[in-house]
């Protein structure tokens, strides 16, 4: 008579197979495809034959061989498949007969918790975590019947473990004809990627009365303007006179980007900040297996609790390929819940594909039906690409249009607006120059992490910055007011810059600023002689406010410069010196880089030493301002890793990229593991960014940074003696 099991199993046969074995701890034979089994509490399987709706031949076309390891994958003994049934590889529990949990025995004869296996294959994963071996059947578990589609009802074979709940299955994946087409079978659940990533979650708009409270809130940007001299001889003129633009963003509200966002199960705590729309492409491939994969899940485990229930997050994993985790979600307590699984799930092995990623990541914030006013990505990677960027036929030297053709057209900004890539180099093998180029090309930072610890902190430092957006499209228009002043190009660093024909006006194009940001620029001018005050230029300034959206236009600030007959005595602009030391500086570290890419890494030395020599000779450096000072450790810090070929190449590359990056765009990024610098990373940071530093070390300390953190200072609040760290 057939049993109330061998009943169930052909009712529920539709697109599923489900084979229970006699015995888990038999190692007498592998079994040729991947199965599902049951324990009771004495030990007993239940058995039980294959069932396929197909007939007998179909089934046995579909039945799985063990295929062949890839080559990122090892061929195992079969002693080693006995050892690897006693423990889950996942969990890193003992597997036991009795012990009420079921087990899954892939193609491949390694043995998993069912609830693990099926969590893990959930999100995309279709290899076997120990061996690596690609798998033709993936365990899934069915949802309650009221998840289902179908209302399907629960079932419970015999002697299967009450609390496992509903019916557990194994989904057989596509296979392949004689004519190598392959066979698609409806599957049970469906797990793979849409066509078009329009599926995100809608926004959590604010009501308009909370809007409405927002606006007696004054947030302004400072402009100040800075002559390299205040005064000029009438009966003399000026080339190439120096002036000073300095602006600084508005401050951070009381609680934005504070403790109290953490966790918050309302909006309200989100309304004084730009809620953000985040997409994070991570590098899984082989390299990442072991404590840099469970560090990075950790530093995405703060990112996902920091982020407020106004902000989406959409995770995408890359190897050889890539894949979406989930959707563009609110991080609200389910969004933060199922975004940790999904993280959590991650396995690393593959190649690694760097376009694919970005392409994907590109593809979530393209098509997404609504967006939020701040949009950035964070791209990681410890690698090289080696599915795109190849190297020229004369040697191993990589072009930098090889470099651009990693980002996405719609991450540059071709067909709407510029998305930010924040880039992280992980460790000694990644291709810096790869990942400083897809950072500076999409106006985002690149930051060189040197230890495994530091990846939380990274994280925290570039979320500092993102969640506290204050304005956006910040303009800076500059004209001149006297009839005999012209200007000279800008020096603006990776800024878009530009000056009319005429040399009469220019306008400078910076984007969004963080709370508390500064930036400054200088602009050369020809002065006529004159015989009484003149009026030089005037500065003025807009952008917008994204809580409001509102655009906000500053009046002119006007720099007004004295004519005396005769000037005596006259000092040069602190904050004009200060300002040409970090240009000349950043130039220099330029430099260094051309002649250490060229193989001539003693003049590279040699230029990081002339340019140290002339910074202690400046007015600035003379006094002890505290910016030289930094920028003399960078420099110093630059020397050091170009001392030979083999720890440039390790680590010189990107920590000068990375440098460059953080002058270029004047904001914080992480340099390597040296604390000797460390002044000069925080001469960038903003409170929010050391905020959610200390919030990261609290958690957990991370090696780079063990000194007490400094509080951010720069440009005209750097005091010109040396003070206390």
């Amino acid at each position: 008579m057939e049993t109330a099991w061998r009943r169930a199993k052909r009712a529920l046969a539709v697109n599923l197979c489900v084979y229970v074995p006699g015995n888990l701890d038999d190692d007498g034979g592998s079994p040729s495809g991947g199965h599902a089994s049951g324990t009771s509490s004495d030990g007993a399987a239940s058995e039980a034959a294959p069932v396929s709706p197909w007939g007998a031949s179909d089934y046995q076309a579909l039945m799985p061989t063990t295929p062949t390891p890839t080559s990122a994958g090892l061929r195992l003994s079969k002693s080693g498949s006995r050892s690897s049934k006693r423990t889950c590889a996942i969990c890193l529990v003992t597997m036991k007969s009795g012990h009420g949990h079921a087990l899954f025995t892939a193609e491949c004869s390694h043995t998993f918790h069912f609830h693990c296996i099926a969590s893990n294959v959930k999100h995309g994963n279709r290899v076997c975590p120990v061996c690596r071996a690609k798998w033709k059947e993936i365990p899934f578990q069915a949802p309650p019947p009221s998840e289902h589609p179908h209302g399907r009802a629960r079932v419970n074979p015999i002697n299967w473990p009450q609390e496992e709940g509903y019916m557990t299955v194994v989904r057989r994946l596509p296979r392949a004809d004689s004519a190598n087409r392959q066979h698609h079978l409806t599957p049970l659940f469906h797990t793979s990627e849409p066509i078009y990533f329009n599926d995100d979650e809608p926004l959590d708009l604010q009501p308009d009365t909370t809007r409405n409270s927002q606006r007696g809130c004054s947030k302004t940007v400072e402009v100040k303007v800075y002559p390299e001299f205040s005064a000029i001889p009438q009966s003399a003129s000026r080339e190439s006179f120096t002036i000073l633009i300095h602006l600084k963003a508005p401050h951070a509200s009381t609680d934005q980007v504070s403790s109290r966002n953490i966790n918050a199960s309302s909006t309200a705590s989100q309304t004084s900040r730009a809620p953000v729309d985040l997409v994070t492409v991570l590098d899984v491939s082989g390299s990442m297996a072991g404590t840099k994969l469970a560090l990075l899940k950790r530093a995405m485990g703060f990112v996902i609790q920091t982020l407020g229930p106004s902000d989406r997050l959409s995770v995408i994993a890359f190897s050889s390929t890539a894949r979406r985790l989930f959707h563009l979600r609110r991080m609200s307590d389910s969004g933060r819940q199922q975004a940790l699984q999904a993280v959590n799930s991650l396995v690393a092995n593959g190649g690694t594909n760097i376009a694919e990623g970005l392409r994907k990541g590109a593809k979530v914030i393209e098509e997404r039906r609504e967006k939020n006013p701040v949009c950035s990505i964070i791209l990681l990677s410890d690698g090289q690409d080696t599915y795109t960027v190849a190297s020229n036929s004369g040697g191993t030297q990589r072009s930098q249009v090889d470099y651009e053709s990693l980002v996405p057209s719609s991450i540059r900004g071709a067909t709407s607006y510029q998305i930010p890539v924040h880039a992280f180099g992980f460790g000694a093998d990644h291709d810096s120059a790869s990942m400083h180029s897809i950072s500076e090309t999409s106006g985002g930072t690149f930051s060189f992490i040197e230890t495994e610890g530091a990846i939380q902190d990274a994280f925290a430092q570039c979320i500092g910055g993102l969640l506290s957006v204050v304005v956006q499209e910040t303009w800076v228009g500059v004209e001149c007011v006297h009839p005999g002043v012209q200007l000279a190009p800008i020096k603006s660093g990776s800024y878009a810059s530009q000056v009319a024909g005429d040399g009469r006006s220019g306008s400078i194009d910076l984007g969004d600023l963080y709370a508390d940001e500064e930036r400054d620029f200088l602009v050369s001018v020809n002065i006529p002689p004159a015989r009484e005050e003149i009026v030089l230029l005037k500065v003025c300034c807009s952008y917008r406010d994204p809580v409001m959206n509102e655009t906000v236009n500053l009046e002119g600030e006007e720099l007004r410069i004295q004519r005396p007959e005769v000037v005596a005595g006259q000092t040069m602009s602190i904050e004009v010196d200060r300002e040409k030391n970090r240009v000349q500086a950043a130039e220099a570290m330029e430099a260094a880089r051309a002649a250490a890419e060229q193989g001539a890494l003693s003049d590279a030395v040699s230029i990081l030493e002339e340019r140290r020599r002339i910074l202690s000779e400046s007015l600035a450096g003379r006094s002890g301002d505290r910016l030289c000072l930094a920028l003399d450790a960078e420099l110093k810090e630059m020397q050091e890793r170009m001392a030979n070929r083999q720890r440039y190449e390790a680590s010189g590359r990107a920590y000068v990229l990375s440098g460059l990056s953080s002058h270029s765009w004047q904001r914080a990024t992480l340099r390597g593991d040296s604390t000797d610098s460390v002044s000069l990373i925080h001469a960038y940071q903003t409170p929010s960014m050391v905020n959610m530093l200390e919030r990261s070390q609290t958690l957990s300390p991370s090696p780079w940074l063990l000194n007490p953190p400094i509080h951010p200072v720069r440009s005209s609040s750097f005091a010109t003696q040396p003070q206390p760290r």
